[in-house]
């Protein structure tokens, strides 16, 4: 079984308007560090979250030696912000890892983003979407991950999409699957057949997207799983259990993982 850890400490990376954003940091042991990262950005919808829906995860993977993040940004209900303000955010903490991943003991290209829902958008977005940036975009701390692990992401918002109503002045620039490019990230696109959010469609869609522009994507499904499936609610959840292995897969796979490290879930 899994041991659910707290976080070892909180780092702060960004001050907006006069709210204090902090990384929820997960460090791996010495002796299994692999050098590589991921940052989480919870879901909610852009309107409520806590860092801790990724906790389990976190724990996880840290015990197989990345550096993980669980992030904190600016929503609806705490912040009184529109979703620009959580895309500026995400952006700012994949920024940071970055630029400071030489002390941090993590290998600066290889930095993943990963998240669920609104957080599996903003995930996304950070690697699609030009723009929404509180600090000047520049490559010595470029906010593009080098890879992504999107559960349930939302990456369509147009009308057909999730979220219009909300972004409708900006949704083309704001909306992942309308902006993918040459040489996208190596992609995990994790989906439950039954999410009366995102169809399987649009995820296929989105994942045929990359690969047309010369990335790697894979697309599971999971049969007869709602939106947030993959969420560790209570002691065991056959579906946390099959996306983590999923997730551990594709790490090994793009190698940010080492294969000879097991973890019990």
């Amino acid at each position: 079984m899994l041991s659910i850890r707290q976080p070892d400490r909180m780092i702060p990376y960004k001050r907006a308007h006069e709210v204090t954003l902090n990384l929820h940091i997960f460090e791996p042991s010495a002796a299994s560090r692999t050098g590589s990262a991921i940052v989480f950005f919870f879901g909610g919808g852009w309107n409520g979250g806590t860092p801790a829906q990724f906790y389990p995860q976190a724990s996880c993977l840290s015990d197989r030696g990345m550096w993980v993040a669980c992030a904190e940004y600016r929503v609806h209900s705490r912040h009184h912000t529109d979703p620009r303000a959580a895309l500026a955010d995400a952006k700012s903490a994949m920024r940071w890892v970055r630029a400071h991943a030489r002390e941090l003991n993590i290998d600066s290209h290889r930095i993943a983003a990963g998240g669920g829902s609104a957080g599996g958008h903003l995930a996304a977005a950070t690697a699609f979407c030009p723009g929404f940036s509180d600090e000047p975009e520049n490559d010595a701390a470029d906010c593009r991950p080098d890879a992504l692990v999107l559960y349930n992401p939302v990456i369509d918002n147009s009308r057909e999409g999730y979220g219009y109503d909300r972004v409708k002045p900006y949704w083309q620039d704001f909306s992942p699957l309308h902006n993918i490019r040459n040489n996208p990230p190596p992609t995990l696109f994790m989906l439950g057949t039954r999410d009366h959010l995102i169809p399987v469609s649009t995820g296929a869609k989105f994942c045929e997207a990359i690969s047309r522009h010369g990335g790697l994507a894979i697309f599971k499904t999971y049969s007869d799983a709602p939106h947030g499936f993959f969420n560790l609610k209570d002691d065991h959840n056959p579906f946390f259990d099959q996306t983590m292995n999923d997730v551990i897969d594709f790490l090994e796979k793009i190698e940010f993982l080492n294969n000879d490290i097991k973890t019990t879930t």
